[in-house]
């Protein structure tokens, strides 16, 4: 009788430990990508910090490029910079390499060399200085190279070529910043260059933004973007982390097959007992056994559901939300015999009282197996098992002084309990109230207005135990301690 109890418990508590592990292993994976994200988003906006460094440091302290010329460098680099960012905020390497040599190419993406140009001169949107290169350099498209130009000069550039010659020629001369002679301008090179459209790309970064007076806004307006990737990306994880029906149906399929499956084993067993061998059986002993199995699969489906429920949407660990499931069943069964009048109401109390006594024994047991042997299932089997055991073997020998001496004692812990939890809110609330003062200190000790946070200092520092001797406390004891 022990034996089959252990043997049903275990089944319940290896689900609940199954259920738990699966819980754990999605948080932990939640916890991972959130630290390497933390990085990510470090590493992009130090990215951006270096960048931004670089243009100060190289270009317009040395005023490299001069006013006219300025702000093609800046755009290299800014180029570089950003586009780094943003591979690094998603976790990738950066891919960017600024070249800084004057030659042929600016820099390099992904082995790709490309030469830019931000030239807004004559309304050309960068094609004449694109032309003149590429006479210079007539190879420099092999290989897969590329131009660059602004972002909005490339925009200007396809909703140009997107006009038709009637519309163009029915739009006038200049109308609402559509221009003629520029849309017969960008036409005519494409119709006569060997440079195609797909040859050209846009930059992350427009004409405007990368002149010098803008720079530090645009690097600064970047550093939001980042932060709204990462956002997006870390509102992912959390949604991706969640519990999901998925989960839930493998897992009410998983207890499904262990319970039904146990039963169908269980039931051929009690079979032989009786002195049959298998190749014996009837069709009526199929049918039995087929029923327990049913039944058992029944049980194990809506007890994974239950567990995956309880442990994700409410604070109930596993082996506690599998001992509810237990306890629900055997008082359902219980139940049931009173309303049959196969029990007297004292029976049924009793027999009540005995079950959730005996799954919490269960659920407990389970739940020290598992901080003591930490691997999924066995150690929650393993510590169920002996608490099973003992909790029998107990039960059936204490006497009636020796249960009442336990029943003392177990209520001596529940109040030990409540009077902890209640010193617990104490302490708690007169923490809380501390926090706050010392919040207040550091607010004023901050203060812009330099006589409030003065005196905010002083008091900051008696609240940290600093010596009396030790605290600046007026402009004298200042002046002498620096002096």
């Amino acid at each position: 009788m022990i034996l089959k109890k252990v043997i049903k418990s275990n089944e319940e508590q290896a689900i609940a430990s199954w259920t738990n592990y699966l819980n754990q292993v999605r948080l932990d994976n939640l916890l991972k990508n959130l630290q390497n994200q933390n990085q990510n988003f470090k590493d992009a906006i130090d990215t951006l910090d270096s960048t931004m460094h670089q243009i100060n440091k190289s270009i317009i302290e040395q005023n490299r490029g001069g006013t006219k010329g300025m702000h093609g460098f800046i755009a290299e680099v800014a180029e570089c910079g950003i586009g780094n960012a943003r591979e690094q905020i998603l976790g990738k390497a950066p891919k960017y390499v600024w070249i800084n040599d004057n030659g042929p190419s600016d820099f390099v993406r992904d082995g790709i060399e490309i030469q830019q140009k931000f030239v807004n001169s004559g309304n050309h949107l960068s094609l004449f200085a694109i032309k003149q290169h590429s006479e210079k350099y007539p190879w420099f498209l092999d290989g897969g190279r590329k131009y660059q130009i602004p972002a909005d000069h490339y925009e200007k550039i396809k909703m140009l070529l997107s006009i038709s010659e009637t519309q163009a020629n029915r739009m006038g001369t200049e109308t609402s910043g559509f221009s003629l002679k520029q849309w017969k301008e960008v036409n005519q090179f494409f119709e006569t260059e060997s440079i195609k459209l797909s040859d050209i790309e846009p930059s992350k970064v427009s004409y405007r933004e990368v002149q010098r007076n803008q720079i530090n806004t645009t690097i600064y307006n970047e550093k939001g973007n980042i932060k709204d990737i990462d956002t997006s990306i870390r509102r992912d994880m959390y949604d991706k982390s969640k519990p999901t029906l998925k989960q839930g149906a493998y897992l009410s399929a998983t207890a499904a097959a262990l319970e039904g499956g146990t039963a169908f084993i269980t039931g051929i067993i009690k079979k032989k007992r009786l002195g049959k061998a298998i190749s014996e059986f009837t069709k009526d002993d199929w049918l039995d056994i087929s029923k327990d199995s049913g039944i058992g699969a029944i049980k194990g489906s809506t007890r994974g559901v239950t567990i995956y429920a309880l442990t994700n949407y409410t604070a109930t660990p596993a082996a506690v939300a599998s001992s509810l499931c237990t306890a629900s069943f055997g008082i359902a069964e219980e139940a049931y015999k009173f309303r049959k009048n196969l029990i007297t109401k004292e029976e049924f109390l009793l027999n009540s009282q005995i079950l959730c006594i005996e799954v919490s024994v269960s659920a407990l047991s389970s739940i020290l197996g598992h901080a003591i042997i930490p691997i999924p299932i066995l150690g929650a089997v393993i510590g169920n098992t002996i608490g099973t055991f003992l909790y029998e073997i107990f039960k059936d020998n204490l006497t009636m002084k020796e249960k009442l001496l336990i029943e003392d004692y177990l209520k001596e812990i529940q109040e030990c309990g409540i009077f902890l939890e209640n010193e617990f809110e104490l302490y708690n609330h007169q923490l809380q109230r501390e926090i706050k003062a010392y919040y207040k200190l550091l607010e004023k000790a901050f203060s812009p207005d330099y006589s409030i946070a003065f005196q905010g200092s002083i008091e900051l520092a008696v609240s940290c135990s600093v010596e009396e001797v030790e605290i600046l406390k007026n402009e004298e004891e200042i002046d002498n301690y620096f002096t």
